[in-house]
């Protein structure tokens, strides 16, 4: 079963024990998450989505650690005017394992058979 998410403004194609990293979340390191953000689910030759979210689906992950990525330098030029500004960036992330897909049998989501084309 996989299962499409969105967080921090990206999406990702996750399954059962992927580790991921995503943008930093409000999480303490060994606790659960839940994505409630579930673009799709696909399990099988089963498709099932959402407009925009499937309602009662739910991606439940372990944060397993946070950090800062490696610096990345910005670096502004302008050609004889003498100007010149060096900056840096270090993005933080978040880095996740998913434990459990699930989807609430309550809500009808849409769904559809995957063709092969």
């Amino acid at each position: 079963m996989k299962a499409i998410i969105k967080t921090g403004g990206k999406q990702y194609t996750v399954s059962e024990k992927d580790v991921i990293t995503i943008e930093k979340v409000p999480a303490e390191e060994g606790k659960k998450y839940d994505f409630t953000e579930v673009l799709a689910i696909i399990d099988g030759d089963k498709l099932t989505t959402g407009a925009p979210f499937i309602q009662g689906a739910k991606v439940t992950s372990k944060v397993l650690a946070h950090g800062k990525e490696r610096k990345i330098l910005v670096f502004k030029y302008k050609p004889k005017k003498g100007y010149h500004k060096q900056q840096g960036h270090r993005q933080q992330f978040t880095k996740v394992q998913i434990e459990k897909i699930t989807i609430s049998t309550k809500a009808e989501p849409k769904t559809a058979e995957v063709e092969a084309k």
